[in-house]
């Protein structure tokens, strides 16, 4: 079985939001950044699914670990704040956040969450 590690990524001082990876190499790109050898690619993106994650409690969704990559530059289809993102989750996938990607454009790899 595939590496499980917890990280998350801050919005604004207030929004949190925790993410899981299981891709050896996309947990390696994760700490890289955090310990500052990467400093362009530093910005989460993934697929959403609508659902909660005990890992993540505060929202009702959560991101496909297997579509998780990290950008420095993204379309604005793409752009939300998690905040808006939970009011209106009925409205992921279509017109907002089509293909259910979402790349916040403020998002910043904050930390490694202990298991």
């Amino acid at each position: 079985m595939a590496d499980r590690k917890l990280f998350s990524f801050m919005q604004r001082p207030d929004q949190e939001f925790i993410f899981e990876l299981t891709d050896p190499a996309k947990i390696q790109e994760a700490q890289d950044i955090l310990s500052g050898k990467e400093t362009m690619k530093v910005h989460v993106m993934g697929r959403i699914v609508k659902s909660r994650k005990d890992y993540n409690p505060h929202w009702e969704y959560h991101l496909d670990p297997a579509t998780i990559n990290f950008f420095s530059v993204a379309i604005e289809v793409c752009d939300a704040d998690m905040r808006y993102v939970q009011d209106h989750l009925d409205e992921v996938g279509g017109a907002f956040l089509p293909g259910f990607i979402w790349c916040p454009w403020n998002s910043r790899l904050h930390r490694e969450v202990p298991a």
